[in-house]
């Protein structure tokens, strides 16, 4: 047997269940990284099944091979150059007609395939009578049924990848209509003999007509002007049977193939109104919708606190007395400042970043596998156009909610370079999970709920008001908003704990150590006084214009490694614990901590990708946007508590 590990690449639309399905195979054992040369992510991972490992790659959704957007050409670029060594083909089977485009276009590969039918019981609910069999008889592909929240059909998907792979069964490409599949033919054979063929010959023609501008136009078809000639006589061809570009001509033979397969095994019986579908039409309703989504995201938040304040106070305490234990046996030395900073770097991890940190990630998980993320950003997409910004901005902005790195990286979606540039430079005001953190551990823990979702309002009215000035100085119409709305379905928490999992280890890798590193660098430079040189420096701004204690300078600067330094180095500056913090400083000061913090420069991750995605003098611009901002906002809040 041959001892190489096959590869299997998961491919399918947007929203077609296909990474829940490979998380249900591939478990906690997967592994995130990028895709050679870009930095468009891709999940992967070795499983073992009846004693053969398979090298499984989930790669990004894609509607079609005629690829429009960036995650979209890795795929291809994976699917040519690396040549799987077979294909599975995801399929949302409650929207089965439209999933079967792309089903199409894969056979016209000729690779190893499996087709998998996955929400077989959302299309069930939708009055869907699928026949498999008569399904597997039209593609010529083996067809599996699966549920993959519920991890039903997964074995015996694996079981049909070990049989294709070891027959190496190859599918048949499906015929378009006459005249059409014979200027394909035509054009397959006048290939000449150093063509750059994609997959096979036939599929190569294809890409050739669809292709208005081919990569090998200005290497290849200069040198070879028959052959333009002929390719250029046969795009007129089929042009003129349809009265469209060439290109459309074999989208809608595509299109009318799926829907004949479609219409030859399946049955739509009328199926009442779910209860599901009652709510989706409240959920979207243009002004309800709206009042749902303000109540949904200030009840998560509500609820955030409401888990991590009692955690935080139970958890705080064994680490205050271990911190207060090492102070009276060591004394003011060197160790003791060094036990301290490490205590205060861990327990700070421990007892205030993770009860509110993993709280989040469960929320945001939900409602993004339940479906409700898509929905906020359509019912948003009318507002954000009344700012001069693209609609499309609104899943990125949720998005940062989680992490401002990937929304930055997901600007790639946007067409236009303006609407990159501005939302890009918004992103960095959305509260990521460190601020947030923040927001609930000082605001919503000293303070109160009702400080931390005020201090949220006011982040959207900052958000708002720089968005209407950024598109008056980036003067352009954005187009409207073309966003898949997935089905509404009930989670799987397997899906949801997996995520947090993921996003909690890369927390726990990355941003911990530098969280303990800082604050055991800040315990030395406060035992050499170097800190008191940096607050000297700084004082004029810190405690002169913002009105802090001058001790707070240093956490500042370290604030911009990562967010939550800020917050666990505070106590360290100003010498207290958690509870006495409001011993030492007023409200107004604490919020104006908070206010600036939140506001100031992006943190290096963020302001290194910034740089990478849109240059360095888009990043220059927006950590001098930052600082105008967090220096005018904390000084008006200081100004505002002074007053009142």
């Amino acid at each position: 047997m041959n001892d190489r590990v096959p590869v299997v690449v998961f491919i399918g639309q947007p929203n077609c269940g296909k990474s829940t399905l490979f998380n249900a195979i591939a478990g906690f054992k997967a592994q995130t990284s990028n895709f050679p040369g870009t930095t468009v992510c891709h999940a992967h991972s070795e499983v073992a099944w009846k004693g053969r490992v398979y090298s499984i790659v989930d790669l990004p959704g894609t509607y079609s091979l005629t690829p429009q957007e960036p995650q979209e050409k890795v795929v291809l670029t994976h699917i040519f150059k690396e040549k799987p060594d077979l294909i599975v083909n995801v399929i949302d089977a409650s929207l089965l007609c439209r999933s079967l485009e792309l089903t199409v276009e894969l056979l016209e590969l000729e690779y190893p395939m499996v087709v998998v039918l996955n929400m077989m019981d959302l299309a069930e609910k939708k009055g869907m009578k699928i026949d498999p069999a008569a399904l597997e008889k039209k593609l010529g592909v083996p067809v599996i049924r699966t549920v993959a929240t519920r991890g039903q059909g997964t074995n015996d998907l694996m079981d049909w990848v070990e049989k294709v792979l070891g027959e190496q069964r190859r599918p048949r490409h499906l015929r378009y209509s006459g005249e059409v599949e014979n200027r394909i033919k035509k054009l397959a054979e006048m290939l000449p003999a150093d063509f750059p063929v994609i997959a096979n010959p036939r599929f190569t023609a294809i890409r050739a007509i669809e292709a208005e501008t081919l990569a090998v136009d200005k290497f290849f078809l200069e040198n070879n002007p028959d052959f333009k000639q002929d390719l250029d006589r046969l795009r007129q061809e089929i042009s003129a049977l349809r009265e469209a570009p060439a290109y459309e001509v074999l989208a809608a033979e595509r299109h009318h193939l799926a829907l004949k397969i479609f219409e030859d095994c399946c049955l739509v019986r009328h199926a009442r109104l779910s209860g599901l579908e009652k709510l989706d039409s409240f959920i979207m309703h243009p002004v309800l919708g709206l009042f749902l989504l303000l109540l949904i995201f200030a009840g998560m938040f509500y609820l955030i606190f409401r888990v991590g304040s009692p955690l935080e106070a139970w958890l705080l305490k064994p680490w205050e007395a271990l911190r207060l234990g090492i102070q009276e046996r060591y004394g003011h030395t060197l160790l003791a400042e060094l036990l301290v900073g490490l205590v205060q770097g861990v327990g700070g991890g421990v007892a205030i970043v993770f009860p509110y940190f993993i709280p989040l990630l469960l929320l945001m998980g939900f409602l993004e596998d339940v479906g409700y993320l898509a929905r906020a950003g359509f019912l948003m997409d009318a507002f954000m156009h009344r700012l001069g910004l693209h609609g499309k901005s609104v899943p990125l902005f949720i998005l940062g909610f989680g992490c401002n790195v990937p929304a930055i990286m997901a600007t790639r979606i946007l067409e236009s370079r303006r609407d990159r540039i501005i939302t890009a430079l918004l992103i960095p005001f959305i509260p990521c999970a460190a601020r947030t953190t923040i927001i609930l551990a000082l605001v919503a823990f000293l303070l109160g709920p009702w400080w931390a979702l005020g201090f949220y309002f006011l982040n959207l009215v900052v958000v708002a008001v720089l968005s209407s000035v950024l598109t008056r100085i980036f003067k352009y119409s954005s187009p409207g908003l073309i966003l898949e709305i997935p089905s509404l379905k009930w989670p799987s928490l397997k899906n949801i704990l997996q995520k947090t999992y993921f996003n909690l280890k890369e927390f726990i890798r990355f941003a911990w150590p530098i969280l303990i590193a800082g604050s055991l660098l800040l315990s030395l430079l406060s035992f050499v006084n170097f800190d008191r040189l940096v607050n000297a420096v700084l004082s004029p701004f810190v405690s002169g214009l913002l009105g802090l204690p001058s001790s707070l300078g240093v956490t500042l600067v370290f604030g911009f490694l990562r967010k939550e330094l800020s917050l666990l180095m505070m106590f360290q500056a100003l010498g207290v614990s958690y509870q006495q913090l409001l011993s030492v400083i007023s409200r107004g000061q604490l919020l104006t901590f908070v206010t600036f913090v939140n506001f100031f420069i992006p943190c290096l991750s963020t302001l290194a990708i910034l740089w990478k995605e849109l240059g360095r003098r888009i990043a220059l611009v927006s950590v001098l946007l930052n600082l105008s901002v967090a220096v005018l906002v904390s000084w008006l809040v200081r100004l505002a508590f002074a007053l009142f």
